[in-house]
């Protein structure tokens, strides 16, 4: 007989599940479970923001395709959490949020930071419950893991009351919960595939779309023979990038706007028609074959011919096999479109002059990046450039902010990310504006040791904002989007990290090889000067 308190029995369940990692700011409503994680090996990092424990939650699922967790305390912990789990619901990312509350023998009495935790987080996870007792702990932390996962994966927020983590009991008389969830994913249905494969079979000008919901299939590997099978453009999306390599064929980014305009058939596969996609009307001849896991966005804001309430990978699957075309020079045209667009940006691509055009940014950053890099971006208008050339070879290695449009993910999802893949490099893609919301996580880094390099556009602006804001109201009625240039670099070192300052182009290189040689969390903080590159580029 041995009996343990409830922090424990929380840590056995998050063993079971092979979690390595917790991420949490400390508070005295969640102590306990600490103390069950250091039983089980368990890491537990911690961070200066909640916002950045949820925000390293997801990036962990982001990186590794498995469940994140997190532990804040009672109210504000909660509160500052909010953000990121409501990012992680936007974005459909597994994790588990627990939160501290007090106790049960004194709820509605006011306790410390008592508040209706359960309520608040309903809207933006797929399940928000509290513990009742301390026997039940294993079976509840059974539960969140199997709703996060099951279906469309989401967030799940469970509160921890002090009186049930602090409460002793025989661990021989607590179940531990035995084959609670299914890895298995919802399958197609064959006269769904066969209809499809006619459509895409006969296509003229067909479109790929691929979203975040394949990184999380356990067939994600398909795409390449469903891609090769159809021989059509495949254009990736949020957690898809890194699907296909960027010397593969079929792998275009430039020009998908002006593919779905001449495209007679398009499969789109676990994302939704949203702001990124014109919401389906950019594709107005085209034939829709879609595939998600929420029956609900199959549909929705675009007509469609064939729906998939399914696995992403399960359809490329069977698509493959059911049936294939030979393309007669759609490949080329596309090609064609992107080149024309690529050779657009070359002068500013090859700029000298400073402080440093964007493009000129963009090119010297992928230049600089192994392959083997993990590319977190936490900005609007410098990561927009970016994306347009920094590469990504391999899934879970790009994190962007998700169709939530978070700002402050950043370090978050760097530090998930480094400590996943400690081998391997972790780049954050930096607006100067965003550092301004969680900058203050290198102190959290150093005195880790997890060794981040934050590449900085700094342009002394919310420029994605400001430039529409000048064009409507003039420049002296733009207000609340001007920043200084300001030595950010300077904060990191001050907090034990390596900073650099470049303004002339042809420093940038130097600076980012010697940030990731110093092995510490670095910050190149690059000057940029002002661009036309993005003008018109509003996203609502």
């Amino acid at each position: 007989m041995a009996y343990v308190h409830g922090g424990k029995l929380v840590a056995d369940v998050l063993a079971k599940e092979g979690v390595s990692h917790l991420f949490t700011l400390c508070g005295g409503h969640i102590q306990h479970i600490y103390d069950g994680c250091l039983d089980h090996g368990i890491r537990v990092v911690d961070v200066r923001h909640e916002q950045s424990a949820g925000h390293a939650a997801e990036g962990w699922a982001r990186a590794t395709g498995q469940v994140g967790v997190c532990a804040v305390t009672a109210g504000p912990g909660v509160t500052d959490t909010v953000t990121a789990v409501a990012n992680a619901w936007r974005g459909g990312t597994p994790m588990v949020c627990f939160g501290g509350q007090g106790p049960n023998f004194l709820r509605e009495k006011g306790s410390l930071q008592e508040m209706d935790h359960v309520s608040l987080m309903r809207s933006i996870t797929k399940w928000s419950a509290t513990v009742p007792e301390t026997d039940r702990i294993r079976d509840y932390v059974a539960m969140a893991f199997r709703k996060a996962t099951t279906g469309v994966p989401g967030p799940v927020f469970l509160e921890m009351p002090l009186d049930v983590l602090m409460n002793m009991v025989d661990d021989k008389g607590v179940s531990m919960p035995e084959g609670y969830r299914t890895t298995s994913v919802p399958g197609a249905d064959p006269a769904a595939v066969d209809a499809a494969a006619a459509i895409l079979s006969k296509a003229e000008r067909p479109v790929i779309l691929v979203g975040t919901q394949w990184f999380f299939s356990p067939y994600r590997d398909a795409i390449h023979d469903f891609a090769a099978a159809y021989d059509a453009p495949v254009f990736l999306n949020g957690g898809a990038r890194g699907a296909l390599r960027p010397d593969d064929p079929r792998f275009f980014r430039l020009c998908r706007s002006k593919a779905l305009a001449q495209a007679d058939a398009v499969a789109i596969f676990g994302t939704p028609w949203d702001f990124r996609l014109g919401y389906g009307m950019g594709c107005p001849a085209a034939k829709v074959v879609q595939v998600d896991l929420d029956p609900d966005v199959i549909g929705h804001n675009r007509a469609v011919d064939v729906g998939f309430p399914a696995d992403s990978g399960v359809v490329m699957r069977a698509l493959a096999d059911a049936g294939s075309r030979r393309d007669s020079g759609w490949l080329d045209a596309v090609r064609a479109m992107e080149q024309r667009l690529y050779d657009k940006m070359l002068p500013e691509m090859h700029d000298d002059s400073a402080p440093v055009k964007p493009l000129r940014f963009s090119k010297e950053l992928a230049d600089a990046l192994p392959e083997d890099v993990t590319i977190v971006c936490d900005g609007g208008d410098i990561v927009g450039t970016a994306a347009k050339l920094v590469n990504v070879y391999e899934p879970g290695h790009w994190m962007d902010p998700g169709p939530l449009g978070t700002l402050g993910v950043g370090p978050g999802f760097a530090m998930a990310a480094k400590l996943a893949r400690p081998d391997s490099p972790t780049c954050i893609i930096y607006g100067d504006g965003s550092f301004g919301l969680n900058g203050f996580e290198f102190e959290a880094m150093v005195r880790q040791g997890i060794p981040v390099v934050g590449v900085m556009g700094n342009d002394a602006a919310w420029q994605q904002i400001r430039r529409g804001q000048v064009e409507i109201f003039a420049p002296e009625r733009a207000v609340a989007t001007k920043l200084d240039f300001t030595r950010y670099d300077r904060i990191v070192e001050a907090m034990g990290g390596h900073g650099e300052y470049v303004e002339d182009p042809a420093d940038m290189r130097g600076a980012i090889d010697r940030a990731f040689a110093s092995g510490k969390p670095a910050l190149v903080n690059v000057k940029l000067g002002a661009s036309d590159f993005r003008k018109g580029s509003i996203s609502v």
